[in-house]
């Protein structure tokens, strides 16, 4: 009697009978098509005569790559996805892309191929200027047939489909077969240190730049200017700078390493508080209060010279940040902290009320300010100013494009972010609740962890840890996870580097998608380890 039997062969059943068996070799993992398929043995019997019909390799449908943060759409398909190998290339079909390519050329050690047509093993970059979403950072990134495809409307698109690919390599070892459509859910992720008060070195910031890069995130804040130091070169008040500081070359690698990136270095001169370290070589044009004495960090805002010193570095500083954001400061100008401004600083008082009406009060003068600072900085650029600078009522209002960098609640006067988002204001958000990084914790608050930023905080948290209203959400245009240096010494480049490491890949997340994560905490940590790129 002649049975029948199921024969395993490569992964996928075929029937094999007793009297006639062919052996197949399969291609190799990298699924090399009929290229890579080795001939079978011949027939043991005359009675085949006919060829063996070799059956199709059988694939699993794919899952998603995993990357930080997590692609938001994945088509799955079936195939063997793409690894890189010997003789792969990136190839581009748009000059403007060359960048790219190099980079991702170096990152998986293949070659740069120009612009060409793909072949298998290799990756082309393309910018799809009649795509539908017209967003410049989505993207669509296609593995099929063994090559891979990132388009995009812009190169910045582009750019995050390169990181999408790098990850899913290091994670995973290839790319899996089908298309990811790609975008963030907001346009602002950022991350910002303070080197006024702890002078961080050029180097480390430079690899803070490729690790926001990797993350997706675009913006770099750079607050370098604060009652402790004035932390970068300047030739029009040389006088102002610390002896530990950044040259405008270095800022210059640092700016350029950036757009490298597409990620917009946001300077902050913080005015008209937190300017000790100018006052230090300016005392004359400190502010004083009724009594004589001076009021820390304040400069005398009805002082014309105090307006032009700081209108001097605004422009000076607009030729080293080209980019298209600029913060400038506007929080905790002392003389608004008083219970009275007007009986504290009665020489203030009288300057509004001269300047701006009868009716008008020192925070006028201070709204009179910002809006001066505002101009200098001028129409091309995007500015925001810290959320205390903002005040109700008065006879004056803040220019209206000026942005609202929500950080706290604890102000004098505290006024609730929806006031801001009612008025019809942008607003970026700056919880200090979950983005605070204050070295050695002091004024009560704490090391932020990457597990409560990812497990409970979203956009929409931008005071302490309840959201608005999900009506708002469109005018809040993102987020920026700050570093500050309050007590300089209790951590050290490397110790910062460390301890936000988690938070910052927690806080991509969710500006890249609000909601609630796929993968548990502990599998997000892990997947950090695989797909990181070092730091430190």
């Amino acid at each position: 009697m002649v049975t029948r039997r199921a024969a395993l062969v490569g992964g996928s059943v075929v029937a094999a009978g007793a009297v006639v068996v062919a052996l197949v070799a399969w291609p190799d993992d990298d699924g090399g098509g009929e290229s890579g398929r080795r001939p079978g043995r011949a027939p043991t019997s005359s009675a085949a005569t006919e060829p063996t019909p070799e059956p199709s390799r059988s694939y699993a449908l794919s899952k998603a790559p995993r990357t930080i943060p997590a692609v938001r759409e994945h088509a799955p398909a079936r195939g063997p996805g793409w690894r890189p190998g010997p003789g792969g290339r990136v190839v581009v079909g748009d000059p403007g892309l060359l960048d790219e390519a190099r980079l991702l050329a170096g990152e998986l050690r293949l070659r740069y191929g120009g612009e060409a047509r793909a072949r298998p093993g290799d990756v082309r970059l393309d910018l799809d200027r009649g795509a539908k979403d017209r967003n410049p950072e989505s993207y669509t990134l296609t593995v099929k047939d063994r090559t891979v495809r990132v388009a995009a409307p812009a190169e910045a698109g582009v750019f995050y489909g390169t990181r999408t690919l790098k990850q899913a390599v290091r994670a995973d070892g290839a790319a899996p077969e089908g298309v990811v459509r790609d975008a963030p859910a907001k346009p602002r992720r950022g991350f910002m240190v303070d080197i006024a008060r702890k002078h961080f070195s050029a180097e480390w910031i430079e690899r803070r730049v490729t690790e926001l890069g990797d993350l997706k995130y675009n913006e770099l804040g750079l607050h370098f200017s604060d009652d402790q130091a004035f932390r970068i070169a300047s030739e029009s008040h040389p006088e102002v700078v610390s002896a530990d500081h950044l040259t405008k070359e270095q800022v210059r690698r640092i700016v350029d390493l950036a757009a490298s990136r597409h990620i917009t270095v946001v300077p902050e001169i913080d005015s008209p508080g937190h300017l000790g370290a100018v006052l230090k070589a300016h005392p004359d044009l400190q502010l004083r209060d009724s009594r004589g004495v001076a009021t820390q960090g304040a400069v005398d805002i009805a002082n014309p010279e105090a307006a032009r010193m700081v209108d001097d570095l605004l422009r000076e500083y607009g030729e080293l940040f080209p980019g298209a954001q600029w913060h400038i400061g506007a929080d905790e100008y002392q003389a608004l902290v008083r219970r009275d401004p007007e009986a504290a600083y009665p020489r203030l008082a009288a300057a509004a009320r001269e300047r701006l009406g009868p009716g008008a009060r020192v925070q006028d003068l201070a709204t009179r300010w910002l809006n001066d600072r505002v101009r200098t900085v001028g129409p091309a650029r995007s500015v925001r100013a810290w959320n205390d600078g903002f005040f109700r009522g008065g006879v004056t209002a803040a220019d209206e494009r000026v942005e609202v960098a929500y950080w706290t609640g604890k102000e004098l006067g505290v006024r609730e972010p929806v006031e801001y988002l009612r008025e019809g204001r942008e607003v970026v958000n700056y919880n200090d609740e979950y983005l605070y990084y204050v070295l050695g914790e002091p004024n009560d608050f704490v090391y932020p962890t990457g597990q409560r930023v990812y497990e409970q905080w979203t956009p929409r948290v931008l005071r302490g840890t309840r959201p608005v209203d999900a009506a708002y959400d469109g005018r809040i245009l993102g987020a920026v996870f700050a570093v500050w240096c309050d007590l300089a010494g209790a951590q050290t480049q490397e110790q910062v580097a460390r301890g936000i490491r988690m938070p910052l890949r927690a806080t991509a997340q969710k500006l890249w998608d609000a909601r609630e994560p796929a993968r548990p905490w502990r599998d997000f940590v892990t997947l950090a380890g695989q797909v990181e790129g070092g730091g430190g």
